[in-house]
């Protein structure tokens, strides 16, 4: 007869996206004909470069439009693996690598992968919203672990150890990250990686944002500090960030292959392959170079430092300067209010939308990202000091 609940617990327990949930919120206020300065999705306002849209249309209309096959395209899993070798020094096979349905859902996949029920998955806080909710839906336990924002919020070995168990699996590291935007370098990776590889754990290590880099920051892959830790590691990555090509919806990892095996078995039963003609646009994405990225990169550069000036010269407001992705974490706490009641106000009085932090770990915090034009981020900068000189 079962308890008449028509929905699982686990289903039930899962918190709605903040993001989603605000950016939703702005566009039907700006749909209603109010002004709106969004900060808050983290999606480049820029278009798919010309090369990889074309690739894709030439597959539209050369009937490439039938199933894929369900871990990608053989063309695609092999020029990820040459792309992995080429820039981040990992050998991977093309069998050792996994195409999905953007790179949340390569994410879900590895923690229903690797999540027994119970198991424990450590991620450093504050962290991408969703983890904890993909552990939790996994059957896995998220375990976060605090990081003082005086240490730009990054995690260091001591830390790590406190937090493991004899429950714990997994670690997950995020660099460049989001929601702070902070670089770990490729010493400070190294430390948390041997450490973890030393306590049995396994790596999720979430590199989506690898490209997007200012001033000197250096990116390194974790799996390519040792044989030991290439064998515990799965480097997730997509091309929706990198590429502006966040509505194609395409992730992807790569893993040992009895890891790579199982989440194709896996997603074989859930969505099968990806979309077919958009991994073609994938393929010209990862052979037509960087220069389009480079393009992107610079002007998020610009951004950044006009947006993180415009926040640090407001009374009450700190931030640690990112060094990568296009997201701030700004010190709001000064004011009094939550991190839920200061972006809903703000959003309601002077049209601004930022992300509350407190689904990411930082209640004393709000996320903008500045993935978007400079006049947003001019006009919102100045609502932003307007809104918090009346809170006073």
């Amino acid at each position: 007869m079962g308890d008449g609940k028509v929905i699982s617990d686990r289903i039930a327990a899962i918190a709605p996206s903040a993001t989603l949930a605000i950016t939703s919120r702005a566009k039907q206020m700006a749909a209603d004909g109010q002004e709106i300065f969004s900060f808050a999705a983290g999606e480049p306002d820029f278009d798919t470069p010309a090369h990889i849209k074309e690739a894709a249309a030439k597959a539209l209309e050369s009937g490439e439009t039938k199933y894929a096959p369900t871990p990608g395209l053989p063309a695609l899993r092999k020029a990820v693996a040459e792309k992995l070798r080429r820039d981040n020094g990992l050998d991977y096979e093309p069998d050792q690598v996994v195409v999905s349905n953007g790179g949340k859902h390569s994410l879900f996949n590895i923690f229903m992968a690797l999540c027994r029920e119970g198991d424990e998955v450590i991620i450093p806080a504050p962290y991408w919203l969703s983890y904890p909710q993909m552990v939790n839906i996994a059957g896995g336990v998220p375990v976060f672990v605090q990081c003082p924002e005086e240490n730009d919020f990054k995690m260091t070995p001591d830390r790590l150890e406190s937090a493991v168990t004899d429950r714990s699996k997994a670690l997950v590291l995020n660099s460049p990250s989001n929601p702070i935007g902070v670089v770990y370098t490729p010493d400070e990776l190294r430390a948390l990686a041997e450490t973890a590889v030393a306590r049995g754990l396994y790596i999720v290590s979430d590199e989506i944002y690898e490209k997007i880099l200012y001033d000197d920051a250096v990116h390194a892959s974790v799996a390519g500090f040792s044989p030991e830790i290439f064998g515990k590691t799965v480097t997730a990555n997509g091309f929706s960030k990198t590429y502006s090509m966040t509505g194609w919806r395409l992730g992807y990892f790569a893993a040992p292959t009895e890891m790579a095996k199982a989440v194709g078995a896996f997603q074989s039963h859930s969505t099968s392959g990806a979309n077919t003609f958009a991994q073609f646009g994938a393929l010209a994405a990862l052979e037509g170079g960087d220069d389009c990225v480079r393009e992107m990169v610079a002007a998020f550069a610009e951004r950044r430092n006009v947006l993180y000036d415009g926040l640090v010269g407001i009374d009450g407001i700190t931030c640690v300067k990112p060094t990568g992705a296009f997201y701030m974490l700004p010190n709001i706490s000064s004011f009094g209010l939550d991190s839920v009641t200061f972006a809903q106000r703000l959003l309601e009085s002077e049209g601004v939308a930022v992300v509350p932090g407190a689904p990411f770990g930082a209640d004393g915090n709000v996320r903008l990202s500045y993935a978007c034009s400079m006049d947003n981020i001019l006009g919102g900068l100045e609502h932003i000091a307007k809104f918090v000189s009346q809170l006073g």
